[in-house]
């Protein structure tokens, strides 16, 4: 048999020569999945995004990884699976989750009541204390109008005269958050605020920022340049004459959470597809588009294979990710718990992480990077994406690439050598007038307006994007179900791939990381 490394190097002869080069070919296997994709209905997903909704509900509206209404969806995705026929194990793991354990709040209380919006305007900086205090503002050595550089609350003598017991405001500049906070609590804050620079345009946006290391004991918040200028009161240094109100309600501390691992009994175990969606939350909101779209698509689609009575090549293996949004915590262990010879099993990973976004794009992840901005995938990435190219272009439905940058579980997989793909429809990102000419929808607007915020509903997906992307997740998986990967190695397009729209690179893919310092 060919090492694993071959094999990847040499599949699609028929799956690569045959769709790029035999029309025919490919038209039969367009054939041979419609049934399944007619069964993968949008009902069907539609009601498992309505269940993780309940659960939220019931649960304080999140489905935080660790939390009431994330156990709830995993122990639902457990039944149904069961129920199903697949064997179904959860794997636990420990780790340490920090995170707002109930969303933040922060109010201008006076002079102007106004009550601003946890996500947009600001945010709870990681490792941020628990507080909840009414207090007058007090501006610690401001750089404004702003010019870069600002040293706000990076040394003691800024705060020479503090008012104890009020809340410091301070900018971002030159040393760690973690220093400025420190400097106000010694001075005797009883809350901290930092908002962003604003001495260029990549600085004026909510400040995501880690306090690190833990613990520490103020509540803090990181809030845009703009909320910045309004709670200043035009005052650079003392009173501001404003007073607010800050709330957190923070968690840093070790919990144990679970993935769920379903698998088909029949399939050759040497040859694994691995389905993976997250199906945690954050802490604001449901996350019924992020990641409840992906979450019910491969239920659905792993219920209508069972009810199809399909019996696959290869084994399928679906898993249910916990604690992506702390930082692909639960794929990364599951990755690291294998052994060589079972990631050498392991033919393919595919990854569905938002597909119902409601002013979506179709995005196909490109395993070749031959769009670049980001990285290449473990040999057959490629391929793994033409397979998605050559079915839309099947329904004339254009699609762009977005780049690996690491940002969803796929990452464990390909820093393990193993070839990945998968499908996406927007988070952030500003979705652009030409997108809008191909795809409809609203220019200017991000792809998914409620991206990690409590308005990510049931009501936040477009039903249209999770149609047309469960068909295209459902043909892919059931190919791969089928494909005689001994005899049939994954072979990467050797150039870039032709696409039925623009192969620009999305704009929203920008790393979703703490920042340090400065």
């Amino acid at each position: 048999m060919f090492s694993k490394p071959v094999r990847i190097l040499l599949m699609l002869t028929i799956i690569m020569a045959t769709f790029a080069y035999a029309p025919n070919a490919m038209a039969d296997d367009i054939t041979d999945t419609k049934g399944f994709r007619k069964g993968v209905t949008l009902a069907g997903i539609r009601e498992h995004q309505a269940a993780f909704q309940s659960f939220a509900n019931a649960n304080g509206g999140n489905r935080l990884a660790t939390f009431a209404g994330h156990d709830a969806s995993a122990q639902y995705v457990y039944d149904r699976a069961v129920a199903a026929g697949y064997d179904v194990h959860f794997q636990e793991f420990t780790f340490l989750l920090v995170s707002d354990r109930t969303p933040p709040v922060l109010q201008q209380v006076s002079p102007t009541a106004k009550t601003y919006v946890d996500g947009p305007d600001f945010q709870s900086m990681q490792y941020s204390g628990s507080g909840d205090v009414t207090a007058a503002v007090t501006a610690v050595d401001l750089n404004l109008p702003s010019t870069g550089g600002s040293t706000s609350g990076c040394e003691a003598a800024d705060f020479a005269g503090f008012p104890a017991g009020t809340i410091a405001l301070m900018q971002r500049g030159t040393c760690t958050f973690r220093a400025k906070a420190e400097n106000a609590l010694v001075a005797g804050a009883a809350g901290v605020i930092i908002f962003n620079e604003g001495n260029d345009p990549g600085r004026v946006a909510v400040l995501s920022g880690t306090l690190a290391p833990p613990p520490f004991s103020l509540p803090a918040v990181g809030t845009t340049f703009a909320l910045g200028l309004e709670l200043n009161g035009g005052v650079n240094n003392g009173p501001t004459g404003v007073v607010a109100h800050l709330k957190t309600d923070t968690i840093a501390e070790n919990r144990t959470t679970r993935n769920v691992i379903a698998e088909t009994p029949g399939g050759d175990p040497n040859h694994v597809i691995v389905m993976g969606a997250h199906l945690d939350s954050v802490s604001r909101g449901p996350g019924i588009n992020d990641n409840g779209s992906g979450s019910a698509t491969i239920l659905e689609v792993a219920e209508v294979f069972a009810e199809q009575g399909r019996v696959p090549r290869n084994k399928l293996r679906f898993a249910w990710w916990s604690g992506e949004e702390e930082g692909l915590i639960g794929s990364t262990f599951y990755v690291n718990s294998l052994s060589q010879a079972e990631k050498d099993a392991i033919e393919l990973n595919l990854n569905f992480d938002m597909i119902g976004s409601p002013n979506f794009v179709r995005f196909v992840y490109d395993g070749n990077n031959s769009a670049g901005g980001g990285t290449v995938g473990p040999a057959g990435s490629g391929a793994i994406e033409q397979v998605f190219l050559d079915y839309f272009a099947s329904q004339n439905l254009p699609n762009e690439p977005t780049p690996f940058n690491g940002r969803s579980d796929y990452g464990p997989f390909i820093a393990a050598g193993i070839p990945a793909g998968g499908l996406f429809t927007g988070a952030e990102g500003v979705k652009t007038a030409a997108q809008v000419a191909t795809y409809g929808g609203t220019a200017g607007a991000q792809y998914d307006p409620c991206y990690h915020l409590a308005c990510d509903t049931f009501a936040n997906n477009s039903n249209t994007a999770l149609d047309q992307m469960s068909d295209a997740v459902a043909h892919a998986v059931l190919l791969f179900s089928k494909e005689n990967f001994a005899k049939q190695p994954l072979v990467d397009p050797a150039a870039a791939t032709a696409r039925t729209a623009s192969s620009s690179t999305s704009s929203l893919q920008t790393a979703d990381q703490a920042t340090v310092d400065k």
